[in-house]
């Protein structure tokens, strides 16, 4: 007995908003049904002692030490903006209140 029926590929396909062609879903049927099967054989293996992963290459990021460096040209930069409050820029207002 077949665990999809065209109903559920047609319900997936609205779910998912996707405009599937009558003719196409025998095709998707049957996919989806090997999908299935698939994965119940996946499901006998016996895992037992595996670590869990979410890849098949551990990926490590290269991070440095986060630091605060002061800039020369600060007050070079600062007096470039058309308006200047304090050590800040002042921008015009863009949300009412």
């Amino acid at each position: 007995m077949s665990r999809i029926s065209a109903n559920d590929v047609r319900k997936v396909a609205k779910l998912a908003r996707l405009d599937l062609p009558e003719e196409k879903i025998a095709t998707y049927t049957g996919q989806l049904e090997s999908i299935l099967e698939y994965v119940g054989q996946l499901e006998t293996i016996d895992t037992e002692g595996v670590p869990e992963t979410t890849r098949a290459v551990e990926v490590t990021n290269v991070t440095r030490e986060d630091g605060v460096t002061p800039t020369p040209i600060r007050e070079d930069i600062l007096n470039q903006a058309p308006l200047r409050e304090g050590d800040f820029f002042r921008v015009p207002k863009i949300l009412a209140d």
